[in-house]
């Protein structure tokens, strides 16, 4: 058999695998590990932007709470993870205390839904929108997101 014949075989065999083979994919989330019992593991896809070494990334993590006129919130601290090998980060918030409050005295006893939110370090991460951000989270608490780019140009300060 000729080099010609040959290569013409292998085409053909290529394309038959490409088209009938059915195609394995990745699980969701692969290659970062599943949640732990009590967390849930988010995964966000960050759009492309034109200058991404400006631009951050804001975590908020928090849950709605039926609150008075205090002021509440949570206290906790992102942990940034790599997976061992390949060095992607995740983060992960092993511990969430709270809610915390004020003790002012309310005018009346009425409360409301409200989004109280975790405070703490680790909330502002590089942006990278070639890998997701992988966030693992006690069950209970939600995740929200914002991204932050600089104004064009930077203001002039005066002294005074």
């Amino acid at each position: 058999m000729n080099n010609l014949a040959l290569c013409c075989r292998l085409a053909a065999i290529a394309w038959v695998a490409l088209v009938f083979v059915p195609q394995v994919q990745a699980a969701p989330g692969a290659p970062f590990p599943a949640a732990d019992f009590g967390f849930y593991r988010y995964m966000i896809q960050l759009p492309a932007l034109a200058n991404e070494s400006e631009a951050k990334l804001e975590l908020v993590v928090g849950k709605t709470l039926q609150v008075d006129c205090n002021r509440h919130s949570f206290s906790g601290q992102m942990v940034e993870n790599f997976l061992p090998g390949v060095g992607y980060p995740y983060y992960r918030m092993p511990k969430i205390q709270g809610p915390l409050s004020t003790r002012m005295a309310c005018p009346n006893t009425l409360t409301a839904p409200q989004f109280v939110a975790v405070n703490g370090q680790g909330f502002m991460l590089k942006y990278n929108s070639k890998l997701p951000v992988v966030v693992y989270l006690p069950q209970g608490f939600e995740l929200r997101h914002r991204i932050w780019v600089p104004e064009p140009g930077f203001k002039i300060a005066t002294p005074k």
